[in-house]
């Protein structure tokens, strides 16, 4: 039986994406999107997870794209379709957490720009690196990224290649936090626990109205900011969270 090479746990509100390939450096295969896709599809609105946490075993979060994996499809098409993997993160409406240590090299570096919020290990380090290979980022590096870092850091980037620190990684807003190594998952989760207690309708669609509005013009985004507005003052939870603040105890969100 094949191992898994993702690992996935739910601690109460909380989703802990695991990659686990540590040997290989979390290099992503065709398998291991296969498994997150299974993950995704089964881990709705419905499951009562308010947060995502995305982890990796080992010293490296991901240095990019397995090749021998990639080898086992002979047109481009397919390798794309096999190894896209930042978008079943970046579908996910709850927000995600990712704990990025040692390398994020490549699809792994695409791999955590699909995350909302970045916390990263000292140690950490971050490169695209495909342009040295020949290649070039295609699980969405070359539209996250410059909208993380804006487009000359992008550019330089992307087709440099040149590895950034973590301080430097902080400094052009590409990771949220630094940490020490030994505290990166304990802060991660506590991150995802703070935001677990949080109104869960109110954050789906507070995250809605950000990433979907970078797509459209400033009277756009207003328009669907305004839009879920007025659609979360008709849930029950928008009531609840009103009565918890009059009577003086904490909400019981129900996400309806």
């Amino acid at each position: 039986m094949t191992e898994p090479t993702i690992n996935f746990e739910q601690r109460g509100a909380i989703g802990i994406i695991t990659l686990n390939r540590p040997e290989q450096r979390n290099a992503i295969t065709a398998q291991m999107v296969a498994e997150l896709r299974e993950i995704r599809a089964s881990v709705g609105w419905d499951s009562g997870i308010r947060v995502f946490v995305l982890a990796a075993c080992g010293a490296d979060f991901s240095a990019g794209t397995d090749p021998d994996s990639l080898q086992q499809f002979t047109q481009r098409e397919e390798q794309i379709r096999h190894h896209t993997v930042a978008a079943h993160i970046a579908s996910l409406p709850q927000p995600v957490v990712a704990a990025i240590n040692g390398a994020a090299f490549g699809q792994g570096l695409e791999l955590a720009l699909a995350c909302d919020i970045r916390i990263a290990a000292h140690g950490a380090h971050f490169s695209m690196t495909q342009i040295s290979g020949d290649d070039m980022p295609f699980d969405g590096g070359t539209q996250r990224l410059p909208r993380v870092v804006g487009r000359m850091k992008a550019l330089e980037m992307i087709l440099c290649g040149a590895v950034i620190d973590a301080q430097e990684a902080k400094e052009i807003g590409l990771v949220n936090r630094l940490v020490p190594q030994e505290a990166l998952l304990p802060e991660a989760l506590k991150l995802a626990e703070d935001l677990a207690a949080k109104a869960p309708l109110a954050m789906k669609y507070a995250k809605e109205a950000v990433m979907k509005g970078m797509d459209m013009t400033l009277s756009q985004g207003l328009r669907l900011e305004a839009d879920l507005y007025f659609l979360l003052h008709t849930t029950g939870d928008r009531r609840e969270g009103i009565e918890a603040f009059r009577e003086k105890r904490p909400p019981k969100f129900r996400e309806k």
